[in-house]
């Protein structure tokens, strides 16, 4: 009954997820007693560059010309707000929103992510902005990545035209249901490790798994979504040091702020997985100082409702030496090859003729069931449909626009063939 309701134990918690790292951290560094744990104490003492930008201690001006980030000529220079009818918000980020819309001439529904460039430049998060805007024309040959059509900017804005997925969050099925059954986990934890795999085979690190960012769509399949801490051109044995990505998923050589390589996704796999078995993420406190200890000093705890092969998967995903994690020598063909995955055919699950184990039986676009209301019920801005008069344009908004020089993009018909 309590899963009927809703009513997550730790819903305040969940809810909470939704918040950016960035927000975190200021959130935390303002909590004294939190901040007197040493592990948090050493977390907070983040050393420039690179963390000193996450924690935007010391903002800079927005960039001049001299520093466009120019992604070559947009390939689709007439697309503009007014092409569409924006229906619902179906989405909420730090720098804007995502709403559904749907397109005057083709009639066709789209999921529309639209970024005010103002917040991306206070936060200087722009080159996060451009990674996932890379990220996503190189998803257009998975099944379980979601697909950008085009994106154009205005004056202010940043508009990302993708799939529209509307199956709903894996983290609100959870929220629903608090645990799923192990042939379902095994399901969607296979489809995440493709679309991981896949990312790693172009060196693409995606840093950020977790259910928010998993999507499910109209027949029960994994869409990936959410490209904005990827790390692009990491080698099989490269690594990279930014601190980032979520609070309760954070592998232990993030916490302890050293170097880290692609194995950083199958430990959030890990979490994933056990959380789709148990509930919570493994490791969770609501004392974030203790769940932090947790991650690096407590040993992983199985409770005996799970197979041994499951048990051994989460004990090689969870494993805190990076160098000794499922994974580390082999990448996605170690994780295939596990006995867990044995009765899922690859080839099958990759052409989606496999099942999937829920289907969210929505019944067309406008079925807007599987999304939160804290979303659907927000109006509408009217400012997102409409481009800002010229005449209005400042100058802050003129610079705005130059940091974003190469933004828009539309796919050439090979992409489609």
């Amino acid at each position: 009954m309590q899963a009927e309701l809703g009513l997550h134990p730790c819903r305040a918690f969940m809810k909470q997820r939704r918040m950016g790292l960035n927000d975190f951290i200021q959130r935390l560094a303002t909590n004294s007693y939190a901040c007197k744990h040493p592990e948090v104490q050493s977390i907070l003492n983040l050393s420039p560059p690179q963390d000193a930008e996450l924690m935007n201690t010391n903002p800079s001006p927005p960039p001049s010309p001299s520093q466009q980030i120019n992604l070559g000529p947009s390939s689709n220079p007439s697309a503009k707000p007014s092409d569409f009818h924006f229906l619902k918000v179906i989405g909420k980020g730090s720098f804007g929103k995502v709403l559904l819309a749907r397109h005057r001439t083709d009639d066709q529904f789209y999921a529309v992510k639209v970024l005010q460039k103002k917040a991306i430049l206070k936060k200087k998060e722009e080159k996060h902005i451009m990674s996932e805007r890379n990220v996503l024309l190189k998803n257009v040959k998975h099944p379980f990545l979601v697909g950008l059509h085009y994106s154009f900017q205005t004056a202010d804005k940043l508009y990302f035209i993708l799939d529209y997925i509307n199956g709903g969050e894996l983290f609100y099925h959870l929220q629903r249901e608090r645990c799923f059954l192990e042939p379902r986990a095994r399901f969607y934890s296979a489809e995440i490790a493709s679309a991981l795999g896949y990312l790693h085979s172009l060196n693409i690190v995606y840093r950020d798994l977790k259910p928010e960012n998993i999507l499910l769509d109209s027949q029960g399949h994994i869409i990936l979504t959410d490209f904005g801490l990827c790390k692009e051109n990491i080698e099989p044995n490269g690594t990279t040091s930014t601190f980032c990505g979520t609070p309760e998923y954070l592998a232990p050589e993030v916490l302890h702020k050293q170097p880290y390589d692609r194995t950083v996704d199958w430990w959030c796999l890990g979490a994933v997985l056990y959380e789709m078995l148990y509930g919570l993420p493994p490791f969770y406190s609501r004392n974030t100082a203790e769940m932090y200890d947790n991650i690096l000093n407590k040993q992983l705890q199985l409770k005996p409702n799970i197979s041994n092969a499951a048990r051994h998967l989460l004990e090689g995903l969870l494993q805190k030496d990076r160098t000794k994690r499922l994974g580390c020598t082999d990448d996605f063909i170690e994780i295939q090859n596990h006995v867990f995955f044995s009765p899922i055919s690859w080839d099958e699950l990759n052409a989606k003729k496999i099942t999937p184990p829920f289907n969210p039986n929505v019944t067309g676009p406008n079925d807007l069931r599987h999304f939160d209301p804290e979303f659907t019920d927000e109006p509408v801005p009217s400012s997102i449909g409409c481009s800002p008069d010229s005449a209005l344009v400042t100058a802050s908004i003129k610079e705005a626009s130059e940091a974003f020089v190469g933004f828009s993009y539309a796919p050439s018909m090979d992409s489609y063939l």
